[in-house]
Order: structure tokens, then sequence, then C-alpha cells
């Protein structure tokens, strides 16, 4: 059964376990990354909750070379399977060449940029005097990786567009799993520190770079790295970042995120609390990753059913999203709300880190039952065409309700780090609440729509 004949006809269930379960895999593990650098980090004997302190004020910039990775891979992806629909195989290989190109000059440029001002950077991202030296002795050596880590994080949605899931997926349990592996190797045996979870993590990216070059150059891709057709033309990539400018907002916002918190909470709390952050964010990624992979995969089948105006098909697949993605961020909430001393203890033993950390993800979390509604349905706009409406909406939770929230409810509460981190239910119930608001008129219109339209086209061939 081909791709098409599989979206039109495979029962919803089924079709959409097939396509979430990798991706939902990939996210997870693609998370780990960094999950497991802060569990080995926190547990360092004596520096373990500074260094994890020092490691999370780094964060942004860790986000910053995804974002700008997601924005090649993402607009270039899609372009190529246009061109590769349209039986057009040689535009298709000329983009991917391009992004690849295009991916090693910006993670140059970025690497450039971040080793220079890695100090002033930190600085103002919330380091203090104490945690400073571990932010730039993890990130000194992490920015070294930029440019593995821009290609194998960017072209390896090339490899997702062509179907290869389940090779996608290996790609990144390549990384996280040499990265579990020489973690502790490099931290504890060698004796490195924080310097040695970045070397290890490094290694890591390489492989994984090494690992999809290597595929994208062989026999059983589609389309194929080829000298030839390297190059950097406007003509190909403009078109490429334009549609990659959405999902780098959404992904760039994110960094942006972690500098409030991170300076806000060093203002009002000093570093125990920058510690609890980078704990709490960290579960925070864990959260969205799995929604994420979750509507990544439902989106080609709302995508192609609603092309084909089969309103049955669509409002299934849009209601087992929601319902996987609300049943998910209801049963993580209460396992957080009931048992938060055991997710922090996965990253430090440190007593005054563990209560200050219990305290601030029960807050912190209050909100994420909502997160199932905001993900499923800011994803399906994207599904129907509408990425303008779901930047908004993502702009809505992060940049218009949360970081004003940040710096202005403080103002008004004498507990200044349950104030901050207030912001963020408050911006997840609110942002969720108007997000299912607008999906549900939407997505109520256009299986009318779609209705209509069936009815007609019935109607006129009789």
């Amino acid at each position: 059964m081909n791709r098409s004949t599989a979206l039109a006809e495979t029962p919803i269930k089924k079709l959409f376990f097939q396509l979430t379960l990798p991706a939902v895999v990939a996210q997870v593990v693609n998370l780990l990354y960094n999950m497991v650098d802060r569990v080995y980090i926190g547990r360092i004997p004596d520096i373990g909750t500074i260094a994890l302190t020092g490691v999370g004020v780094s964060m942004p910039i860790l986000m910053l070379v995804s974002a700008f990775a997601v924005l090649v891979g993402a607009g270039g992806a899609p372009k190529a399977s246009i061109a590769m629909g349209a039986g057009k195989r040689d535009e298709a290989e000329k983009i991917l060449n391009h992004c690849t190109v295009a991916l090693f000059v910006i993670g140059a440029v970025l690497t450039l940029i971040f080793s220079i001002f890695k100090l002033p950077l930190l600085k103002a991202f919330g380091a203090s005097d104490q945690s400073l030296n571990y932010a730039a002795n993890y990130l000194g050596i992490y920015v070294l990786g930029s440019i593995p880590v821009m290609i194998s994080l960017g072209l390896n949605f090339f490899i997702a567009a062509q179907g290869f899931a389940t090779v996608s997926m290996r790609t990144t349990l390549i990384g996280a799993g040499l990265n579990i592996l020489l973690d502790p190797l490099f931290i504890f045996v060698f004796k490195m520190g924080v310097q040695g979870a970045a070397v290890a993590t490094v290694i890591s990216q390489t492989v994984s770079c090494l690992w999809v070059l290597f595929f994208l150059s062989g026999n059983k891709t589609i389309l194929k790295i080829k000298k030839e057709q390297l190059g950097l033309s406007p003509k190909v990539l403009l078109p490429v970042l334009a549609l990659g400018i959405s999902p780098f907002i959404m992904n760039s916002t994110e960094s942006l995120l972690q500098i409030s918190f991170n300076t806000s909470l060093a203002k009002y709390g000093g570093d125990l609390f920058v510690g609890t952050f980078a704990i709490n964010g960290l579960l925070m990624q864990f959260v969205w990753m799995p929604l994420s992979g979750l509507t990544q995969g439902a989106t080609p089948i709302i995508s192609y059913n609603y092309g084909a105006r089969n309103a049955e098909r669509v409002k299934e697949a849009v209601t087992i999203l929601v319902k996987a993605c609300v049943s998910y961020s209801v049963l993580l909430f209460a396992l957080i709300q009931i048992f938060p001393g055991v997710f922090i203890r996965l990253f430090t033993p440190d007593p005054q880190l563990i209560e200050a950390g219990t305290s601030t993800l029960r807050l912190f979390m209050a909100g994420i039952f909502m997160l199932g509604i905001q993900a499923a349905c800011q994803q399906s706009f994207i599904a129907f065409g509408h990425a303008t409406t779901s930047v908004f909406l993502a702009l809505l939770r992060k940049v218009i309700l949360l970081i004003p929230l940040m710096y202005i409810l403080p103002h008004f509460m004498a507990n200044k780090v349950f104030s901050v981190y207030l912001a963020e239910p408050i911006a997840d119930i609110t942002a969720a609440a108007v997000t299912g608001t607008l999906f549900l008129r939407f997505i109520t219109r256009k299986l009318k729509e779609m209705k209509a339209e069936k009815a007609f086209i019935a109607s006129s061939s009789n």
C-alpha cells in the first residue's frame, strides 16, 4: 500500500499509531541529550548543585542552535517533498544539497559568535559569579559541536520527509544512546566534570551527524547529497527560509523564555532557584516533546484527508489527536502533583535543591493538564494550512502572556519567586482556553464546508 492510499484508506486509529509512535520516540530520545547531562552533572560530588545551575543558564544558547537547524530543515524538507510529488527529483535534491551547505555555514557562524561572546551572554542570561565558570566551561566545549548538531537535526527532516520514519528515529537513538554511555565515563572516570558532559555530547552529536550524512549519501535514500549540487543560491534558499520561519519562531521563543526565567529567578531567588528552573524547565520539555511527537505524526493524516475533503476521517483524526494529547497531559499533571520529589531527585541529591524544586515544580506544572488542548489544536491549525494562526497562538502563550506576567506579577506579590513561577500556569490555562475555543469554532465550520462541498460534487455528478 503506497503512502497516499494508506492516508486515505487505513483505519485512522491504526494509521495514527503507525505515524505517531516513531515521532514520539524520536522526540523523547532527543530530549535525553540534555536530560542525561543534567542527571549526571547534578551528582558531581561537592559542586553538583552549582554546576547544574551553570548548565541551566547555558540552555538558551543550546536552544538557539536547535532553532536555526529547524529553520533550515523544517523549511527545506516540505519543499523537497513537494518537488518530489511533482516528479522534480533534481529540484528536490538541489534543495537538500543547498540546505546542507546552509546548515554548515550557519553552524560555523554560530560557533564563532558564541565562542567569542559566551561570557557576556551567560551573564545576561542570569549566570552569577559562582555559576559562571561552570556555564562557560560547559558552553565553551558544547558550541564546538554546533555544526554536527545543525547537520544531524536539520538533515534528519529530509530523511523523515522521504518516508524513512525508522531511520529518522535511529538518528536520535544513536546520539542519545551514545551520550548515555559516554557521560559517566568523561564526568566521573576521567574526572572532567561539566566539561566531560559537554565532550560526551559533542562526540554523540558528531556520530549522529556522520550517520545522517552516510545515509543521505548512500544507495537507500531517494534524495542524495551530491558535490555538484552543493551551493547557496538565494533562489533556492529564500523560499526554504520563508517556510521555516514559523517553526523557527516557535523554537527560538523557548530560548527567550529560558532567559526570562533565569534572569528573574536570579534576581529574586539567587542560584538555588535558578537551579530549580534548570530542572523544572527540562521537565516541562518532557511534557511538550511527546505532545509534539503526537501532533507531528497526526498532521499528515489530517492534511491529506482535508485535501481530499473527507470530513469523517478528518473529524476522527482530530478527535483521536485531542484525546491522546489531553490524556497524556492530564496523566503527567497527576503524577507531578502527587510525586514531585521523585522527579526532582532524578537530577540532584542536594536536600536544599530537592525541597525548593519540589515546591516550585508543583506550581510550575499546575496548568499542564490544559497543554494537551493547546498542542493538539495549535498543530491542527498548521495541518489545515493556517500556520499564521498557529504561530500567533504559540506567541500568545509565551510572548504575549507568560513573559510579561513574569515581570509584572512580582510587583504585586510579596513572594517574588512564587510570583515568577505563577506566571506559567496562568499563561498555560489562558492560552489553552483561547486556543481550544478558536479551534472548536474553526473545525465546526470546516467540517460543514467539507460536507457541503462533497454533497455538491455528488449532486453535480448525478
